[in-house]
Formats: structure tokens, C-alpha cells, sequence
């Protein structure tokens, strides 16, 4: 029988409802969303113990929507918070339970803007049973053949017709019905993440913090856990627990945390503060894939700044072991963006992420002004997706280099920081120079060794204290209007 013709078990379709009272709103988008996925966990398990029924079995995710009007300018200052035009917006919601502070915030900001109420109530958009699942421990999907029954002819799957970066890359087709995205994100994008977010860092997402650092080497996570031990032994910080892949949580500076029986792919770690306002540490590893992996999946979480504290080699033969690189600009020769965001958009530096990293760097080294310019330079940063370039004809690559203005390579800034204009994510790089190849300092073991030793710490220091200076910046400030397009969508 055609699916439009089977019998389907759903939850009663709810009215929309409209609230000028924001937390209200989203409490009802929790109600809304529990129904659904409780319906769907209950229908599920009765599915695997006795045989599927005969029936299709559906539940749709909440959505949220705001209709204005008027042609009337709000605060020109403003990256975010309001629609460019009169007509109606609207996005899907999924896990209203993790986005609440973040849903409060953005359906505020819109009404405040406005002077109009949103509504809320049920998309038209079927949840998958796989992602209705993951918030219900001991009940999961079993491998495609392994139950008694054909999985799609009963329960939804995941579309992507639904689950793809349309909003953010700007080529989404117009809805028939003319109504407008909302949000960046459509409710199956963020569950796909939410569960990729899971299988490639161990931690849930609830711990994500909204301040994220990426690096490419283990010894900044083994300095990351020391200065973090330290805070929760101090009451003062403001820290309050450290977690660690497995989600192993620590109050305690003696706290134990085991090391995984099977590493994640990328190991991550979380300095909680109330309100999501800790950082992340998350070690991507190695090449431009596994930095566009991270960040297309931590993207959507709306994190307030990321940044790329790594190892890069100097092109310049004034720079020594041990300098810092401040990217001002990006040379992209990663590849792996290409299709989503040409090479022909310039990815701007971002002065409120630029100005926190050069204090940062003031306090931690004790150099200030023009003594700066001796450990660190700003300029140009490349990245290669082949680790080898060196071995390769030089001809070519050191003259683009040279063209370019390019002071550094590596194989992860220049993803990371497009992925973040992509997102909307203010962004930024700061780099150690650990080899100059063009000079004749390669890095071998024992070089690296003590590079290592002498360098991680006040790296890694300098990331945080620039993010600690961020995270007492104005949320407004922070988020440039340099990330936002012409027709942009009013969250974040």
C-alpha cells in the first residue's frame, strides 16, 4: 500500500500556540517534543518484542515560527536577533531540552525586535525513530535486516532531503508556501550532529562548552587536564568539573579519570562553568577531513568562538622554533570546503577574536607593542591537505606561498576558520612554529621533543586566556556582522 494511503499511528497534531513569553514558548516546544519521541520509543519497543503492526507509526518535531509585518529597521549594530523582511520564518526544533538557554535567548531577541509573538506547534517533518531513540538509554536501532520487519515500511528514517547545510551555504530553493528559514539548522541537520558529535568525541553534547578550542597534538590535552585540575581546586574560578571522554565527570582536582578502553577518534575535554560558558578542548588529530568533521558537527551546538591552537611550520626564515602566528588571512589549498564555500571567498579576520588572541599573548609572554613583533608575527596562513608538500617540486608551491604573503602552513586553520564564516562562528587562529622546512629545521624526534616541553603550556595558556577575555565580551559584540549575509536568519 502507498505511504500515503497506509494507516498512520500518530500522536494527536496539536494546535499552534502563540507566546509573547519566551521560556513559556519553549517549554512547550519540551512538551511537544517528549510526546513525540515517547510515542515513538514506546511504538518502537513494542515493535521489537512483539512484531511489527500494520500500520505506519509517525510523530513529527515541533516547530517554531514568527510572522511580522512591518518594513520597520531594528538596531543597526545588530548581527542577529531579527528577520530583513516582513513575512513569515520558521525552523523545526529538536532536543529543546539541550538548546533551552539557547532558544530563550534567540526566541527573545526576535520578539523584543519585533513586538510580535511566536508560535508554536508541529512541523510537518516526521522524526526518525533512530534519532527519537538516542535520548532513551538501553533502546536502539538494530542493523538493517535484523529485525522481523522492514524498517521504513513502519517507522521514518533519516532524509536527507532534510539533513543538509542548504540554510548555511545559502542555496537553499525557496518553500511553496513562501515561508522562510528561521534558523540555520532544520531539526534533522542537528540530530545527525548531535549523534555524530557522540561517536566521534565519546562526550555527549550536553557538555559542550560555548567556548571550543581545537588542537592537533595530545600534549595540549594532557596540559588542558593539568590547568583544569587546578581551577576546580580553586573557588574562586568559577570552573566547576572537568569531563572527559566516556563521559567521566570530576568535581575534584583528585578526581580519577581512566583513560578509554577504545580512544575516540577525537578525544575531547570540558571545562564546565554554569551556563555552557567553560571551554571545549578537542583534539582533531591531524589534516583539514577530521576539521571539517568536528566542526561541521560542533557548528551545531551555535558555540560564541572557536579557535585553532596548533603547530605549523614558518616559512620565514626570521621566525624561530617557538614563535606564534596570528592568522590575519587564509591561503586554501585544504580542499575539502571547496564544494561548499568556493576559494574565491575571502575568509575576513575578526577584530574582537584578533584583539583578545594579541592581549592574550601580551599577558601570558610579558611582551608588549613593538617587543611583540619579536615572538609573534600576523600574516598570511596556508593549508595543504598533503602533509608532505616538502617532498614535492618546490617550484610551485613555495612561489604560491611566496605570492600569497603566506608567514605559516599547516593542514587545519584554514578549514576551521572557513568552516567558521560558513557557520556563522566567530573564529580564529593562533599558532607555534615547530619546523622550518624551507630552512632546513625539519622536525625530528628529538627536536620535537623538547620543542614540545618548552612550548605546549604557554600556547595552550594563551588560548584560554583569550577565550576567559571572549567569554566577558557582550554576546553582540562578539558575533560579527562580517558572518552574516543579505537575506540571513535571525538565530544565531
Amino acid at each position: 500500500m502507498p505511504d500515503d494511503q497506509q494507516p498512520i499511528d500518530t500522536p494527536t497534531l496539536a494546535e499552534p500556540q502563540f507566546y509573547r513569553d519566551a521560556p513559556a514558548a519553549v517549554d512547550r516546544l519540551i512538551a511537544l517534543y517528549d510526546e513525540a519521541t515517547d510515542f515513538l520509543c514506546a511504538r518502537f519497543s513494542q515493535a521489537l518484542a512483539g512484531g511489527a503492526p500494520d500500520h505506519r507509526v509517525r510523530a513529527f518535531y515541533p516547530e517554531l515560527s514568527v510572522t511580522t509585518t512591518s518594513y520597520a529597521k531594528t538596531d543597526s549594530r545588530l548581527s542577529f536577533g531579527y528577520v530583513t523582511d516582513p513575512g513569515t520564518y520558521a525552523t523545526t526544533v529538536t532536543r529543546p531540552r539541550l538548546m533551552r538557554d539557547y532558544l530563550v535567548q534567540q526566541i527573545t531577541l526576535v520578539m523584543e525586535n519585533h513586538g510580535v509573538p511566536v508560535a508554536v506547534g508541529l512541523s510537518d517533518t516526521p522524526i526518525p525513530v533512530h534519532f527519537a531513540v538516542a535520548g532513551h538509554p538501553g533502546l536502539s536501532v538494530p542493523q538493517e535486516g535484523a529485525t522481523e520487519f522492514i524498517l521504513r515500511d513502519v517507522f521514518d528514517v533519516p532524509d536527507l532531503s532534510t539533513t543538509n547545510d542548504d540554510i548555511v551555504n545559502g542555496t537553499q530553493a525557496p518553500r511553496q508556501d513562501g515561508v522562510s528559514p528561521l534558523a540555520l539548522f532544520t531539526a534533522q541537520r542537528v540530530d545527525y550532529s548531535l549523534a555524530r558529535l557522540s561517536h566521534y568525541t565519546a562526550t555527549d553534547p550536553d557538555h559542550f562548552q560555548n567556548y571550543v578550542l581545537f588542537t592537533n597534538y595530545q600534549f595540549y590535552v594532557a596540559e588542558f587536564e593539568a590547568y583544569a585540575r587546578a581551577q576546580l581546586s580553586d573557588p574562586k574560578s568559577g570552573y566547576e568539573s572537568f569531563v572527559g571522554p566516556g563521559n567521566q565527570e570530576i568535581t575534584d582536582a583528585n578526581g580519577t579519570l581512566s583513560a578509554p578502553d577504545k580512544p575516540p577518534q577525537m578525544p575531547t575535554y570540558h571545562l564546565k562553568r554554569p551556563g555552557a560558558a567553560g571551554i571545549s578542548l578537542v583534539n582533531i588529530g591531524v589534516g583539514p577531513s577530521n576539521a571539517k568533521t568536528a566542526t561541521d558537527h560542533i557548528a551545531v551546538l551555535r558555540p560564541h568562538a572557536w579557535l585553532m591552537l596548533g603547530h605549523c611550520a614558518g616559512l620565514r626564515n626570521s621566525q624561530s622554533l617557538g614563535d606564534l602566528v596570528l592568522a590575519h588571512a587564509y591561503l586554501r589549498e585544504d580542499g575539502v570546503l571547496d564544494a561548499d564555500l568556493p576559494t574565491w571567498v575571502p575568509i575576513p579576520a575578526l577584530a574582537e577574536i584578533q584583539i583578545a588572541l594579541q592581549e592574550a599573548v601580551a599577558e601570558v609572554t610579558q611582551q608588549d607593542g613593538y617587543d611583540l613583533k619579536r615572538i609573534m608575527r600576523t600574516g598570511t596562513v596556508a593549508s595543504f591537505d598533503n602533509r608532505n608538500w616538502e617532498l614535492r617540486d618546490q617550484s610551485g608551491p613555495v612561489q604560491r606561498l611566496s605570492q600569497s604573503r603566506a608567514i605559516a602552513l599547516d593542514m587545519e586553520s584554514a578549514t576551521i576558520a572557513a568552516n567558521g564564516f560558513r557557520f556563522r562562528v566567530p573564529y580564529g587562529t593562533l599558532l607555534c612554529v615547530s619546523d622550518k622546512p624551507l630552512h632546513g629545521e625539519l622536525k625530528l624526534p628529538g627536536m620535537a621533543s623538547t620543542f614540545y616541553t618548552q612550548q605546549v603550556k604557554r600556547h595552550l595558556m594563551i588560548g584560554i586566556n583569550a577565550m576567559e577575555r571572549l567569554r566577558e565580551m557582550p554576546l553582540e559584540r562578539i558575533h560579527s556582522r562580517k558572518l552574516r549575509c543579505f537575506d540571513e536568519t535571525a538565530f544565531l
